[in-house]
């Protein structure tokens, strides 16, 4: 380690404030997810009592020690919603002891980067399970620059995560847009005969996916999986087919690798895809899936789906009226990909 490096014990200190009064309940209390967030519980809470709970204040942190059942994160987040929530009596909580000595911000920087979670899988003990325990936490080792300094970094970081966080919800935006016009489309077609998907899409399942590794993106029921070199659908909707994800609904305008977890799904009216893509997102295709243990969509499903009739010119003008709009959707996604990059980038540079 670096001679700037410094063991966090130095910096903070062990939390247990009970809830016991309960005044905080069942909307206040929140999981962590191994993407750093708190979330929404969606535990069973019929006949739950909350005087248990521990209490996390605002810019305290709470991690979940045992870090057996995650993969390779550690659940750990910093309460940014300026109130008091509640966390399971498993999480551990702490706070800093004195923040003119060391930010939550750039600490919770520093637990973000993906070398911190391999630290502390590896540091993790136990026969039974697995666990980061407070000790450990206390052991770990990281760079504590002039308050200056951290804040500048936190700035940095937040200018770049405040950027994505517009072009996301920009996306948004402008997929509702076409949304309520695809609902427009719908409506005025409701009184028209009826007809089956497969007059107007063809589908087929996809294939194992490759090993290799490039730059086109692998598709598969819960989106990119990964990336490889070659392809076997250009300018497609893809359908997961198995699984949770069973029925999710995307769209890739260029060169992609659909794996066997999902169906691809060709337009055989338009040489766009954007009117089916936001006509199968309109079913809600996970409704019709069957299988309780493993979910299961497939092709005859698909096929045999009844929407009524559109005529070809609605489907090629809302096509024609897409287009530019999802190309502005597209070089947002090529800026959030950029940006994310350079935020790893940045998070890679606090260890220097």
């Amino acid at each position: 380690m670096g001679s700037n490096y410094k063991k966090l014990g130095g910096y903070i200190r062990q939390i247990d404030t009970r809830n016991s009064d309960a005044r905080l309940g069942e909307d206040n209390l929140y999981g962590i997810s191994v993407t750093k967030e708190f979330i929404i519980s969606h535990a069973n809470l019929v006949g739950v009592t909350f005087d248990r709970y521990k209490v996390v204040a605002p810019r305290q942190f709470a991690y979940i020690p045992d870090t057996s059942r995650r993969g390779d994160k550690i659940a750990i987040s910093l309460n940014t919603f300026g109130e008091d929530i509640i966390v399971s009596s498993i999480c551990s909580v702490f706070e800093i002891i004195d923040e003119d000595e060391l930010l939550p911000e750039y600490l919770m920087l520093w637990f973000m980067r993906p070398e911190f979670d391999r630290y502390a899988r590896f540091m993790s003990n136990g026969s039974a399970r697995e666990v980061f325990d407070w000790d450990s936490m206390c052991g770990v080792e990281l760079p504590v620059p002039s308050l200056p300094e951290q804040r500048k970094i936190v700035h940095d970081y937040k200018v770049i995560t405040d950027r994505i966080e517009l072009l996301r919800k920009m996306n948004e935006n402008l997929e509702s847009f076409l949304s309520a016009r695809f609902s427009q489309l719908r409506a005025n077609a409701t009184s028209r005969d009826k007809t089956t998907l497969e007059t107007l899409i063809s589908f087929g399942n996809g294939k194992s996916r490759p090993s290799s590794v490039g730059c086109i993106p692998v598709y598969g029921g819960n989106g990119i999986l990964s990336y490889t070199d070659c392809s076997n659908a250009e300018n497609v909707v893809i359908i997961g087919r198995v699984g949770a994800y069973c029925g999710s609904v995307y769209i890739e305008e260029s060169s992609c690798w659909v794996s066997d977890n999902a169906i691809v799904a060709k337009s055989k009216i338009s040489a766009d895809e954007y009117f089916d893509y936001f006509l199968l997102k309109w079913f809600n295709l996970y409704d019709y899936h069957v299988g309780t243990g493993q979910q299961l969509l497939t092709q005859g499903i698909l096929n045999s789906l009844e929407c009524p009739s559109f005529h070809v010119d609605e489907i090629e003008a809302f096509n024609q009226e897409s287009k530019p709009v999802f190309s502005r959707i597209n070089a947002h996604k090529r800026e959030i990909e950029m940006l994310t990059e350079l935020s790893s980038i940045l998070l890679s540079r606090l260890s220097h």
